[in-house]
């Protein structure tokens, strides 16, 4: 259990580290129409996001690797993937063929990108369980007490 925990935080930590180094590495206003193309949010909310998101994906990236706290970021990785994902199943449901954002401009939206997305959802969930489940370091086993 110890090891799926430490691949899966791994594997996502890497993919949080990459799709933050994607979008930062470019001006933020390109990621800002990307988010505009979903058609879901206020300007000034689009704008914020764009500024705050990758940030919030490198530190999530970085938590995700060192292993701290890892019940707690595991949840947050969750919740972030699931919005994600949630996001982008409505806008394929729908026809729309946008820029899927992900790793920055140029990732059109498509079944790969969902099947993907909903790998590192399903995976983030396993860490969730996992994690729970795993004593870490100055933590008492879960259970009933003898």
């Amino acid at each position: 259990m110890r090891l799926t925990a430490r691949l899966l935080r791994v594997l996502l930590g890497a993919v949080f580290l990459y799709a933050a180094y994607t979008k930062l590495s470019q001006s933020w206003l390109l990621f800002a129409l990307s988010i505009d193309s979903y058609q879901m949010l206020p300007e000034w909310a689009v704008l914020a996001l764009a500024r705050t998101l990758p940030w919030t994906e490198l530190a999530l990236g970085v938590l995700l690797l060192s292993g701290w706290k890892l019940r707690y970021v595991s949840i947050g990785a969750v919740a972030m993937l699931l919005l994600f994902f949630s996001v982008m199943v409505y806008q394929y449901a729908g026809g729309t063929g946008i820029d899927c954002g992900c790793f920055g401009v140029g990732e059109a939206l498509s079944g790969k990108t969902l099947a993907r997305d909903g790998v590192l959802l399903a995976a983030a969930l396993t860490l969730v369980v996992v994690s729970w489940r795993v004593p870490g370091p100055g933590l008492q086993a879960s259970g009933p007490k003898a």
